[in-house]
Formats: structure tokens, C-alpha cells, sequence
């Protein structure tokens, strides 16, 4: 009696899962094209494919729009939130304006992120580059001083 009913109470689980399956369908998941880009990069990629973009919601007011990161977006077909009409040939990008990674002092994607470690390390090497060229004409002017004051005037 056991097994039968532990059978018949498997058999029910797995009927309930496949019609759940049916009725409501399995979920797809799809790639955002323009996540991770830049608005410029992203809105000119848009353009280029024939759609219309529109700024669907920004956080932080740190960088320009076309510094801002796009976090994801959505293409139509779709009804607009504000006046309820159909929308064709859009696409919708939701922006990080906020900056490319948080310090002490502003706003940004965590150092721990993927996205803000890349971020840190670019502007670090970045920093780095300009430092060593500030340094270069900062000896390459004191050389001159030296040149110029131990030549005696001919």
C-alpha cells in the first residue's frame, strides 16, 4: 500500500510540473545588446539598427549622458508607460550616471564588482601614465635650468 501510494503521489508531482509548464510556458532568457556600453556607444549602435532611443530612467547625475553606462534595456514592441499607445522601432536604455566606480567620496559601481574593479584599474593605470608624463617634463625642465645656467653667454 505503501509504494502505491508513494507511486501515485510521484506521478501527481510531475503531472502538476508538466502542466505548470504547458499553461504557463518556461521562461527564455535573452542577452541585452547594449548592457555595459556607454550611451554613446549603445545609442549609436541603436541608431545605426533603425531604432529610436529613449532614456527610460537614470541614476546619479555624476557623468554626461553619453558617459553613462547602460545597464539594461528593452526593445519594443511594448505599450509606453506614459500614455498607454503601442511602441514600435524603440528601444529603452536605463542609465548609470552615477559613475564608473564608488570611492570615499562619490558615487559609483563597488570596487568588488566586476565592473568597478575594471573601472578602478583603468583610471589607476590611467593616473599612473599621467603622472609619469608630468614627472618626464618636470626633469626634462629642470635639465634645461641646469643646462642654462651652467653654459656661460658666448
Amino acid at each position: 500500500m505503501k509504494k502505491l501510494f508513494v507511486v501515485g503521489a510521484g506521478s501527481a508531482i510531475a503531472a502538476t510540473a508538466a502542466m505548470t509548464t504547458v499553461l504557463f510556458g518556461a521562461g527564455v532568457a535573452a542577452a541585452d545588446d547594449y548592457a555595459g556600453q556607454t550611451y554613446a556607444d549603445a545609442s549609436s549602435a541603436a541608431g545605426d539598427a533603425g531604432k529610436t532611443v529613449k532614456i527610460a530612467a537614470r541614476v546619479g547625475d555624476t557623468l554626461s549622458d553619453d558617459e553613462c553606462i547602460v545597464t539594461r534595456s528593452q526593445t519594443s514592441p511594448f505599450t509606453s508607460a506614459n500614455d498607454g499607445a503601442h511602441r514600435s522601432d524603440e528601444v529603452q536604455f536605463y542609465l548609470n550616471c552615477a559613475g564608473a566606480y564608488a570611492s570615499a567620496t562619490k558615487p559609483g559601481a563597488s570596487v568588488a564588482s566586476p565592473e568597478g574593479r575594471q573601472a578602478k584599474s583603468a583610471a589607476d593605470a590611467e593616473a599612473a601614465k599621467a603622472e609619469a608624463e608630468a614627472q618626464a617634463a618636470a626633469d626634462a625642465s629642470e635639465e634645461q635650468a641646469i643646462i642654462d645656467t651652467s653654459t656661460p653667454n658666448r
